[in-house]
């Protein structure tokens, strides 16, 4: 008879407990201590006939080595975002809101690899077979070696792997799997932990690209245990405004690529479209002639992004003046009025100051800097710079501006787009050639650069 034991998971590392806590003791975490039951029973353990392997170790040096062949998804950015396509047995899991369009971004690759010939199995624990059939009719989505599946208990679903021995599998999403002999409801930790576990010896032994959808929590991380990260070789967030119909997926994970690449879609009536030249698209709104709004070159992993930053600075009757940034960190704010102030003796502890990347995007890199203190310097003399110019350069603490990596891909992204001049760090003009038709001026310090840009 299997006998009955009830512990006590943390949902964010995963830290087992006899009796629930307040505060986890792996992770410090707060009331994140969730009961789980656990049955303890002898068995061979699910799925193991499917899975099993008869491999013996081997010496490092008899192993032959090669490059890992990738299978590319006929869309240009989830195979940069990737790191180049899909690697045959590697296990992804894919995070996002509600209604983001995870399942339309999954079908639309599902059905591009299978027209290139590969057989492709579609898992759905969230929608029936018909449902999902009416999502093909309309993004198009329809050739004979795209299975589907409408099932949540994971040794069906392991039948139906052996059945149809796809190439590439869907699991949408990977809360609605359940295992039976875990006593626990499907989506909890233990059912979590316990279905990817199988998934991933799945894709391993077997060979498939495996493709887990997961929910995200209200702070936006994926729900479930914070080991679920870690099993997987890949964790791709799609995230977007509800308000735009634009959309981006980022890797914050990937060992066969890079973790700074980004994949922007546009969301139409027939689904994804990709987006090749997102530059245009983040300035299609631009203002000209306002004071506060500054263009600055980032870099996107291997692409470089020219984006619209806007600084609002406005007088305030409070004693504590309000500081708000979306798309830059809040500290890095902080830390370029603080120069400004000393450096460049603007007074602005009695103004409030508001500054915002244009389209939602997020700049984490430190060369956005010099963009951001030009922006608030134009907006708190009400001085506009130039239509034209593009700003880029990292900001140190005793006003100095340092060099940044790959000028010359960002230089070349400015002159493709129009713009006349580009205003940067003089210590990155070593070691490349400018391109003709754009001028460029290199700058020491931030005083040098708001003489350069507002005069």
């Amino acid at each position: 008879m299997a006998k009955l034991k009830i512990k006590f998971v943390c949902t964010e590392c995963g830290t087992e407990s006899p009796k629930w806590l307040g505060k986890c003791p792996g992770c410090g975490a707060w009331n994140t201590m969730v009961e789980e039951k656990e049955t303890v029973v002898k068995t061979q353990g699910f799925g193991s006939s499917i899975i099993q392997t008869k491999e013996k170790p081997q010496a490092i040096i008899n192993i032959e080595s090669g490059r890992e062949p990738r299978i590319e998804t006929r869309m240009g950015e989830l195979n940069r975002v990737l790191g180049g396509g899909v690697v045959p047995g590697s296990l992804i899991l894919v995070g996002g809101d509600p209604g983001i369009g995870k399942s339309t971004l999954l079908l639309q690759t599902s059905h591009a690899l299978a027209v290139t010939g590969l057989t492709v199995l579609y898992i759905s624990g969230e929608e029936s077979v018909r449902q999902t059939k009416m999502r093909a009719d309309r993004l198009g989505a329809l050739t004979d070696k795209l299975y589907v599946l409408c099932e949540t208990n994971i040794e069906q679903i392991g039948d139906a792997i052996e059945a149809v021995k796809p190439d590439f599998l869907v699991i949408d999403s990977i809360q609605t799997v359940y295992e039976p002999s875990v006593q626990s409801a499907p989506g909890s930790v233990a059912q979590v932990r316990e279905c990817t576990a199988y998934f991933m010896r799945l894709a391993k032994i077997k060979g498939i690209a495996t493709v887990l959808v997961g929910h995200v929590t209200k702070e936006g991380a994926i729900a479930g245990p914070r080991l679920l990260e870690h099993m997987v070789d890949c964790v791709l967030y799609f995230e977007g405004e509800r308000h735009h119909s634009y959309r981006l997926l980022r890797a914050v994970k990937n060992r066969f690529g890079s973790t700074n690449e980004i994949g922007i879609f546009e969301m139409g009536e027939e689904g994804l479209r990709e987006v090749e030249n997102p530059s245009e698209l983040f300035l299609s709104e631009r203002p000209l002639g306002v004071s506060g709004s500054t263009v600055v070159a980032s870099m996107e992993g291997t692409r470089p992004v020219l984006v619209e930053l806007q600084a609002l600075v406005a007088a305030t009757n409070f004693p504590s003046p309000r500081r708000m940034s979306t798309g830059i960190d809040h500290h890095r704010m902080s830390l370029i009025l603080a120069v400004l102030e000393k450096r460049m003796g603007m007074f602005l502890q009695n103004q409030d100051a508001y500054l915002n990347v244009a389209g939602g995007v997020k700049l984490d890199e430190p060369a956005v800097d010099l963009a951001a203190a030009v922006s608030i310097a134009s907006s708190f003399r009400d001085a506009p710079t130039r239509p034209f110019d593009v700003f880029f350069g990292e900001v140190g603490l005793t006003g100095e501006v340092r060099a940044v990596s790959r000028a010359e891909q960002r230089v070349k992204e400015a002159g493709k787009l129009g713009f006349k001049r580009v205003i940067m760090p003089e210590k990155s003009l070593k070691g490349w050639t400018p391109p003709k038709g754009i001028e460029i001026i290199g700058v020491g310090t931030v005083a040098e650069a708001l003489q350069a840009a507002l005069g």
